[in-house]
């Protein structure tokens, strides 16, 4: 009787505790096809030298440990560069004469580094214009003759589309035929300015 009493003599408070403290979980029984846990590997002293004999590369600034976004100003590196370059074009020799870049008096535009994610893009965009001075047989004598060549916008991996304009700075003194002659004379510095501009390209992807 004292047993039975015991069982009868739970309060309603108890009986409220117990049903706010109750809660329902689920639990997700293993079957044959589910993958099976992985195992912990214990790493050897071999593997420890792996890792510090080769560690992962990374790309940017130190501070960039993450990866991010990050973009780097090339733009003096790039100009003078370029300029360094097309001026060692050297000269041309033609039939009536030969001509030489004498001066980068326009470069304009920008370069620059992305680092995104541990991995690099260069890229830029500029114009130009480049003085050429040489000598030609005009009639019975030699002039020297001034002219420029502009180069339109061009941009990353756009070398094999370049276009040239060539223009002369003084040739009043010339008749219409010498001007032509001297202007298509110019224009074969394309090639040699391509092949320069493709080595810039070449070292800023180095960067």
């Amino acid at each position: 009787m004292e047993g039975v009493a015991a069982t009868a003599g739970v309060s309603s408070a108890d009986k409220q505790n117990e049903a706010t403290s109750s809660y329902t979980y689920w639990v997700r029984g293993a079957t044959q096809d589910a993958a099976p846990l992985p195992v912990p590997k214990k790493l050897t002293s071999e593997d420890l030298n792996n890792q510090a004999n080769n560690p992962q590369t990374h790309l940017g600034s130190a501070w960039n440990r993450a990866g991010t976004w990050e973009e780097k100003n090339l733009n003096k590196w790039a100009k003078d560069r370029i300029k360094e370059l097309l001026i060692s074009v050297g000269s041309l020799e033609y039939s009536g004469g030969k001509a030489e870049v004498s001066e980068v008096t326009r470069c304009s535009g920008d370069a620059f580094l992305v680092t995104v994610r541990n991995k690099k893009r260069v890229g830029y965009t500029y114009e130009l214009t480049i003085k050429v001075q040489g000598e030609w047989l005009v009639g019975a004598e030699k002039k020297v003759i001034k002219g420029n060549i502009d180069i339109a916008e061009f941009s990353f991996g756009e070398l094999d589309d370049l276009q040239i304009e060539v223009s002369l700075s003084e040739d009043k003194d010339l008749g219409q035929q010498d001007k032509q002659r001297i202007k298509q004379d110019m224009k074969q510095f394309l090639q040699p300015l391509r092949e320069k501009l493709l080595q810039f390209e070449k070292e800023l992807k180095e960067l």
